[in-house]
């Protein structure tokens, strides 16, 4: 049974059929319905994940009760709350379905032996962190440094594929932005 996540490594390692089963067969399958939760703030995050099909969102909630977006995992996209994975410990995040969504869970224990037994996994796992670490920098100095409009303009740039499967609530808090302040540039860019 081929599926995205053989797919994804075929393309990103060239890791041999067999090497792609046993990383998948090392997974434990799982389906969230829309809006279930994968992990809640405060408990550990036990498992890496592949979004296989769906859109996931990793968030936190302010003392205000005010929820911030983090980061979106589509499909063909790996998940974890970082910290909570590497040091067994309570996660600041939460991990949702924004829509239904099938997902690959591996433990820390399964998913390091993969590292070790499997060479190649272990180099692109390397190259998938150190990318994430550029794309946070990035976000990071887009969000202390970009106007609203440029915060949503990059959006639409880097993601249009995002904008129809999200509500805008979610995507300006993605930003960083107010949702009057994200209709406001929508309306004014729709009437230019």
């Amino acid at each position: 049974m081929s599926t995205g996540l053989d797919t994804y490594l075929r393309m990103h390692t060239g890791l041999d059929d067999d090497t792609i089963a046993r990383i998948r067969e090392s997974a434990r399958p799982r389906t969230l319905r829309r809006n279930e939760l994968l992990l809640q703030q405060g408990q550990v995050c036990r498992y890496k994940t592949f979004v296989q099909q769906g859109l996931l969102r990793t968030f936190g909630t302010d003392e205000a009760g005010v929820e911030h977006i983090l980061q979106f995992a589509p499909e063909l996209h790996w998940t974890l709350d970082a910290e909570s994975y590497d040091r067994q410990e309570p996660a600041r995040f939460s991990i949702s379905a924004v829509e239904p969504s099938e997902l690959f869970l591996w433990t820390k224990t399964d998913f390091d032996r993969l590292l070790t037994d499997i060479p190649v996994l272990a180099k692109f796992s390397q190259q998938l962190v150190s990318r994430n670490i550029h794309n946070s920098r990035h976000r990071l100095f887009s969000a202390l440094s970009a106007t609203p409009e440029e915060k949503y303009n990059e959006f639409v740039n880097t993601s249009p594929d995002l904008l129809a499967r999200l509500p805008l609530h979610m995507i300006a808090s993605y930003l960083g932005i107010s949702l009057k302040t994200l209709t406001r540039i929508r309306h004014a860019q729709w009437h230019r």
